[in-house]
């Protein structure tokens, strides 16, 4: 087989497309024909090895995909060759094949098309457990995304949308805030590409305050970290949760404490892959009613690149860059 392989932690221009050894399943284990994988702004990070967690190296990068079952270990009962699925894993799925635990993979229907089942489940596994489970989200609620138009922040959106509450979405620019208005948010606040000074980030918690209607957000869902963090953390109403999702803008922020204390408010931390490890049965619960939704039509994955998995260094290099508006997915052919 051939995959976009890693073999040292360092720039995304050293990934190549190249042979790599057929994988075999282990007795808890499935083999996947990789139809799709979709690209998500860690997998740049595991690349460098900045991601919170380091693959033994040569590997493959992707998180995420779907495709369908090659081959079954002697003890999985729940699969078998032909199925459809999709998969989580932490790396790999920039592949033609892939080898997977069992438990890390779920079926899809057939009707289920690869290039959507392989690109959402990771965005909106992730913004489904944040807001569902963490904040849990309502119509009553007033919820800020940072990062709005990106493939988490677009899940976020559609997910807040979706059930009832109303939407603030904070981007870069505005082809992004674009983006975000076509998804149904309710306002928008563009906060630049440049790194906000101490001024600007006084001027984003007064915009942020202004566009919550002035009592402030309940939830506040954050995927960037750094100077923008604490200038919305300024802007939760008592009682609010501030869900930490990741840091794509570079640094991990620290938070005056007694802001927490003076807006009685919670920050909850938002971890896909420890979440799966430790409640498989609610994460696994959460991919059927994020599938249940994607086929009634309550929510609408936002595709916004189809590219072959053999060219797939430039995507993961402009993602790297902040440069990916929505979901990009690699195909095999």
């Amino acid at each position: 087989m051939k995959a976009i392989m890693c073999k040292t932690f360092s720039s995304v221009s050293d990934l190549s497309w190249e042979e790599a050894p057929d994988p075999v399943a282990g007795p808890k284990e499935i083999v996947i024909d990789v139809k799709a994988a979709g690209l998500n702004y860690p997998d740049n990070l595991i690349v460098r090895g900045l991601y919170q967690f380091k693959p033994n190296l040569p590997f493959s990068p992707g998180h995420e995909g779907s495709g369908v079952v090659s081959s079954v270990g002697k003890d999985v009962k729940n699969f078998m060759v032909g199925d459809s699925v999709a998969f989580f894993k932490g790396f790999g799925a920039f592949a033609e094949k892939i080898v997977v635990p069992a438990v890390l993979a779920f079926k899809i229907p057939e009707s289920f098309p690869h290039h959507i089942a392989g690109g959402v489940f990771m965005v909106y596994g992730t913004s489904f457990h944040a807001l569902v489970q963490r904040a849990k989200i309502s119509s009553k609620d007033n919820v800020l995304i940072l990062g709005a138009a990106g493939g988490v922040g677009l899940a976020a959106v559609d997910i807040a949308k979706a059930f009832g509450a109303r939407v603030v979405a904070a981007v870069s620019n505005k082809e992004k805030a674009l983006v975000c208005s076509k998804y149904g948010v309710d306002d928008v606040v563009i906060y630049g590409e440049k790194k906000l000074s101490d001024d600007g980030q006084k001027s984003f918690t007064k915009e942020l305050k202004s566009k919550s209607g002035g009592s402030g957000f309940s939830i506040i869902y954050d995927p960037l970290g750094d100077c923008y963090s604490e200038p919305a953390l300024r802007s939760i109403q008592w009682g609010g949760t501030y869900l930490v999702v990741g840091f794509a803008a570079g640094k991990i922020p620290s938070f005056p404490a007694n802001l927490m204390l003076l807006k009685g408010c919670s920050v909850s931390g938002v971890f896909i892959g420890r979440f799966q490890k430790e409640e498989p049965e609610q994460s696994s619960k959460n991919m059927l009613d994020i599938g249940e939704m994607v086929s009634k039509g309550r929510l609408s994955p936002h595709i916004t690149e189809i590219i072959p998995m053999r060219d797939a260094v430039g995507a993961i290099e402009r993602i790297a860059k902040r440069g990916v508006v929505g979901k990009v997915v690699f195909v095999n052919n």
